[in-house]
């Protein structure tokens, strides 16, 4: 049985953003069973989970032995067993892999620095000099995706891949802007990616994790 390492409890603000999401939806799109097992807080500084997440995150991936972390990697692994994620024709396959990369390291950077200004040092002095250049890059990467996705469903034209997967978990982390929602083309795929039933499942049990 597959099992996904996720936390017990997160600050509200992080609610439906930590990225087991990523995993799970992954898992619900792959049509693949897992469990999970929360861990509280502090536990992800033990020695014994360091052990197997040397940086205290989440999500832990196990399965007949293979321990994996970092959420993109397992996504791929995953894929792996499902074309419902990576396509069975090679150079779709390397399309999807390559968006995979360019939500992780092409957008995601500068999301999550604004994020963090936003979200831990508003109020600071060198934050507030900061946010308007970090604005300004992220939505440069913003306007290049959305000119990308054109008129297209996804972001490699028809299919959804774990590439659209990646992508769309990523701009949540702008759910507290309206930097998606002013760019309408961005705002409808993401609505559509979110819109999946295996996305739906997902983040219920994400969040009922939360909940209780």
């Amino acid at each position: 049985m597959i099992t996904v390492t996720a936390f017990a409890w997160v600050p509200p603000l992080a609610e439906g953003l930590v990225r087991d999401l990523r995993v799970r939806w992954a898992l619900e799109e792959a049509g693949l069973a897992y469990q999970e097992r929360l861990i509280a807080r502090g536990e992800q500084d033990t020695p014994a989970y360091r052990a197997v997440q040397p940086f205290g995150q989440v999500p832990v991936f196990e399965e007949d032995g293979l321990t994996l972390f970092e959420s993109g990697a397992i996504v791929l692994h995953i894929g792996e067993r499902s074309e419902a994620l990576l396509p069975k024709d090679t150079f779709a396959r390397a399309r999807a892999v390559q968006w995979v990369f360019a939500a992780l390291n092409s957008i995601e950077p500068f999301v999550q620095n604004l994020a963090l200004i936003d979200h831990f040092y508003a109020n600071d002095e060198w934050a507030k000099l900061r946010r308007p250049g970090a604005l300004r890059l992220l939505e440069r990467r913003l306007d290049a995706l959305t000119a990308r996705l054109a008129d297209h469903p996804y972001l490699d034209s028809n299919q959804f891949t774990a590439g659209d997967l990646l992508m769309t978990t990523v701009l949540r982390f702008l759910r507290h802007t309206d930097l998606v929602e002013k760019r309408p083309t961005l705002h409808v795929f993401k609505q559509r990616c979110e819109d999946r039933p295996a996305f739906q499942r997902a983040l219920a049990d994400q969040l009922a994790a939360f909940a209780k």
